[in-house]
């Protein structure tokens, strides 16, 4: 009797709803502790981001101009989706301690977001108090495409809490994941594509971090920057790359460092109070001022 070897998966990306290849033909090994391999991922190339983006440009604008009902009832079907791959989510992370509590806490920061779908302009808009015959409204607009750098410590639930806020607001993304644990994002691309979300509103790239940073920093059509768990060189390179076509960046960590040799230290992605709430949607939001007359 012959032994069957099985087949190691290769994840693909996954870039406007569709799981395409690396343009680059080059792939990287996942392996557990012993030297096992658990899978292989596409190595991601500035080629495939470029891909992403261009995707995610032109899903923006219907995502946007959905009703944030309708944004909310995909979102929440993301969570349902999730919540069927509980256990392969959970089996992603099995080297890891409390997996199943990061699937959960990751399923339920969906549910968190697709809750703020339609209640952040209320918060972060105003009516605003004017001399004359009139009302004058500030509403929150999405800023357009947002690049995702992803932590590798908890690469779900870290995962989900940087890209709830972004989407529920009507951007599209484009994300790196982890580099040392990706599969909990490749399966996610898997639950995202039966959501009902519209192809090129999430975009998932795999890949090495030095590689793909600067371009994420430099592209122009990339508006804002959504990142954890970046070194303060990395935190540099997006800043600067950010200051030639003035793209907001936001990275998340527990202090801010006081100098080059202090470096930031991690979230606590588990505290609902720290990583959930309006304050998670407004750097990625712009304003824009109505004036109407108060006659008509």
């Amino acid at each position: 009797m012959t032994t069957r070897l099985p087949i190691a998966k290769t994840y693909k990306l996954f870039i406007g709803g569709k799981f395409p290849r690396t343009e680059s033909g080059r792939s990287i090994k996942i392996a557990d502790a012993a030297g096992n391999t658990l899978a292989h991922t596409c190595h991601g190339s500035r080629k495939d981001l470029r891909n992403a983006v261009e995707a995610a440009a032109g899903a923006q604008p219907g995502w946007a101009g959905a009703t944030a009902y309708l944004r909310a009832q995909i979102l929440y079907r993301l969570a349902e989706m999730m919540e069927g791959k509980a256990g392969e989510l959970a089996e992603a992370h099995r080297l890891e301690a409390g997996a199943t509590d990061e699937v959960a806490a990751a399923i339920d920061r969906v549910v968190h977001y697709a809750g703020w779908a339609d209640k952040y302009p209320q918060v972060l808009g105003c009516a605003n108090p004017v001399s004359g015959p009139y009302h004058n409204f500030t509403v929150p607009e999405p800023v357009g495409v947002v690049g995702i750098v992803c932590p590798d410590e908890h690469p779900l639930l870290s995962l989900v809490s940087l890209v709830a806020p972004v989407v529920c607001a009507g951007n599209a993304c484009v994300l790196l994941a982890s580099e040392t644990n990706p599969i909990p994002a490749c399966i996610l691309a898997e639950a995202v594509a039966t959501s009902d979300m519209p192809g090129g509103v999430v975009n998932i790239l795999t890949g090495k971090r030095d590689e793909l940073l600067p371009h994420f920093a430099s592209h122009r059509e990339i508006a804002a920057i959504h990142a954890a768990g970046v070194s303060l060189e990395e935190r540099r390179t997006l800043e600067l790359g950010a200051a030639e076509n003035l793209k907001r960046v936001t990275v998340r960590d527990s202090f801010r460092a006081r100098s080059t040799s202090e470096e930031p230290s991690s979230l606590d992605w588990f505290d609902d109070e720290l990583c959930e709430g309006p304050q998670w949607i407004e750097p990625f939001v712009e304003y824009k001022t109505i004036w109407h007359p108060s006659s008509a």
